[in-house]
């Protein structure tokens, strides 16, 4: 009798603890978010989203204020449409921007929040018009090595520098 009873103990620590690390394993990976304040939410399109995820922060000056509650293609418009969940403690004017940010060089996406100076504050449902979208590293080192070589294509006729042109 006593060692069952020091089994069940023994079982029972063992699920919780197996509770805790899922739970932690989720919430590192953004995939679990324990907020209990009301939120509202807004709407914003990008034309490039980059590898921003569902769950990823919305940012205004290092706090988050938010989450990204759902990211969908727009086939009207051909651009990305986030909606962003935002605590309503934290009230934005509706001319408000947003741009897609990176935590470090390679790190995670979030959305950055830049309030503007409307005296109207956004509400439930409303549209943020003013977004950037984000920078995708490949296009950046795509660009540069096209404007290289470009640079160098163009120059390669042209006579050097302090030479006379031929007669």
């Amino acid at each position: 009798m006593d060692r069952s009873k020091n089994d069940v103990w023994v079982g029972l620590f063992v699920l919780l603890g197996a509770a805790a690390i899922l739970f932690l394993a989720l919430q590192s990976a953004n995939l679990l978010s324990l907020s209990f304040q009301s939120t509202y939410r807004v709407t914003a399109k990008f034309d490039n989203i980059g590898g921003l995820k569902r769950q990823a922060a919305v940012k205004s000056a290092g706090v988050v204020v938010g989450r990204v509650e759902s990211i969908v293609f727009d086939d009207k418009s051909f651009q990305a449409r986030a909606v962003l969940a935002l605590e309503s403690r934290y009230q934005f004017p509706k001319d408000s921007s947003l741009k897609i940010l990176t935590a470090g060089l390679l790190g995670e996406q979030y959305i950055g929040i830049e309030a503007g100076s409307d005296e109207k504050n956004l509400a439930q449902g409303d549209t943020i018009s003013t977004t950037q979208s984000a920078v995708v590293l490949e296009n950046l080192i795509g660009q540069f090595l096209y404007n290289k070589a470009e640079g160098s294509g163009a120059n390669s006729n042209a006579p050097a520098a302090g030479s006379a042109p031929k007669k």
